[in-house]
């Protein structure tokens, strides 16, 4: 009973001691706006902006203080504690301090240290029970360290990152949190789980079962060799970051379900759709699949979803037919356009076979005329069964890859085809798997991982 009216007794005593160092803090910080206050010229509105936000991380970062202080007298108070390994009780060795930064500002905390002569290990109670990352700069910065890399050069973010927090973070040290963070992440991190692809896709308002497509092409990237130190790099050279996007089609709009590029091969590539394959519910929705006339695509991609609607690329298809009539006619721009129409009214509605005889009776006007007559052929020959437009219309499934070019454009080509950049491939698909995990909705999820990887890691070196 006394123990409880004790407890009750000190949350009140809690509160108006940070009270106290509340206003403590606050009165730091007027002083240090005094010279601003004080100023007999009047201040415009972005000069007083920019006073608050230049001294504001160090009132915030008082009151994180003081807060963590108070919220964890405990802890902070703790004059024995018991070895996590060993259970042998300890008394503290000392008391140390350790500087912080979070998106409030610098705090300097100081906590108990105790140390356990039969394990060899230091440790300090405060620091779990916070989880406190091993870098100074917290998890909350590392985090929103890493989205302002998704978005823009190193060196840029780094400049927006310390205007807009107060908080410096090198692009040297971004580089070091960037490799960290991608090189743990693999597609099981950036892919949506099972069980939330369920979700997005039973939130689909549909009165039969929705379509899923699933578009696969390659985006060009620049890439560059490593070069050894004091060496000169060797030439750049464009590699080509295969890519899958798989999203449903709903009634007004497609929602996005999985986004996965990556700068490898095709067997590489057949494996990790492979892998997001076995996370959607096949039996809840109609897939179709979308591609152009590559055979390695396909053969990928009739693994993962065995049985589903194959559709080529609808305009992929149509710049084929559009290049054979400007060789072959074009010094006839109507009879070019004429035949053009013609062949596709045939191939729209499932009249391939003429087009391919039409093609076979074709007098071609030179040799090079001749070779792409006999590639169109085999083209069209070899993907005639995913020509069905007319009917893929009807059951209202896509017949353009668009949705994989948008992809294309927005997660590869806008941060990794800047003017004048060069990529390691490691780093190059670090930032692929990055960008993917902000597209999926996933990114939240693979930084809890990286921090309970990090938790386990600062474990280990205290036990080394």
């Amino acid at each position: 009973m006394n123990c409880a009216i004790s407890l009750q007794a000190e949350q009140p005593d809690k509160l108006v001691m940070y009270r106290d160092k509340a206003h403590q803090e606050l009165d730091k910080f007027i002083d240090r706006l005094a010279p601003k206050l004080l100023q007999e010229e009047p201040l415009t509105l972005r000069e007083i902006s920019d006073a608050f936000q230049e001294n504001k991380s160090e009132l915030f970062g008082g009151l994180l203080q003081e807060f963590i202080r108070m919220h964890h007298l405990e802890h902070c108070r703790q004059e024995f504690c018991h070895c996590p390994d060993c259970g042998r009780l300890l008394r503290k060795k000392r008391d140390s301090s350790r500087r912080i930064e979070t998106r409030q500002g610098s705090s300097l905390l100081a906590r108990p240290y105790f140390y356990c002569p039969n394990c060899e290990k230091g440790f300090s109670p405060l620091d779990e029970s916070l989880e406190l990352a091993s870098r100074r700069k917290q998890y909350d910065l590392q985090q929103l360290a890493l989205e302002y890399l998704a978005e823009m050069p190193f060196e840029r973010a780094s400049e927006l990152f310390e205007k807009t927090t107060g908080i410096s973070f090198s692009d040297h040290r971004l580089h070091s949190l960037f490799a960290e963070f991608t090189d743990q992440m693999t597609i099981e991190d950036v892919i949506p789980s099972a069980e939330e692809i369920a979700r997005r896709i039973d939130n689909l308002p549909a009165s039969r079962r929705p379509i899923l497509a699933v578009a696969s092409d390659g985006a060009h990237m620049p890439t560059r060799p490593p070069g050894a130190k004091g060496e000169k790099r060797g030439p750049g050279e464009y590699r080509e970051a295969k890519g899958f996007r798989i999203y449903a089609i709903g009634s007004d709009d497609i929602v996005q379900i999985a986004s996965w590029h990556q700068i490898q091969n095709a067997e590489e590539f057949g494996r990790d759709l492979n892998i997001a394959a076995s996370r959607i519910p096949q039996d809840k929705v109609r897939i179709c699949l979308l591609g152009d006339g590559a055979s390695w695509v396909w053969r990928c991609m009739e693994e993962a979803f065995p049985g589903s609607r194959q559709i080529l690329d609808y305009y992929h298809c149509m710049e084929h037919l559009h290049a054979l009539a400007e060789a072959q006619y074009g010094d006839d721009p109507d009879r070019a356009l004429s035949w053009v129409i013609g062949a596709i009214g045939h191939i729209y509605y499932n009249e391939t076979g003429r087009v391919i005889g039409g093609l076979k009776r074709m007098k071609p006007k030179d040799n090079n005329v001749k070779e792409q007559i006999r590639k169109l052929i085999g083209y069209l020959k070899n993907n005639q069964h995913r020509t069905r437009y007319d009917g893929a219309k009807k059951g209202g499934y896509p017949i353009g890859s668009g949705g994989i070019e948008s992809a294309n454009k927005f997660i590869c080509h806008v941060r990794l085809k800047r003017s004048g950049a060069w990529w390691l491939k490691s780093h190059g698909n670090g930032m692929l798997r990055l960008r993917c995990s902000l597209v999926n909705g996933t990114f939240n999820e693979a930084f809890a991982r990286y921090v309970t990887r990090d938790q386990a890691k600062k474990y280990l070196r205290t036990n080394a």
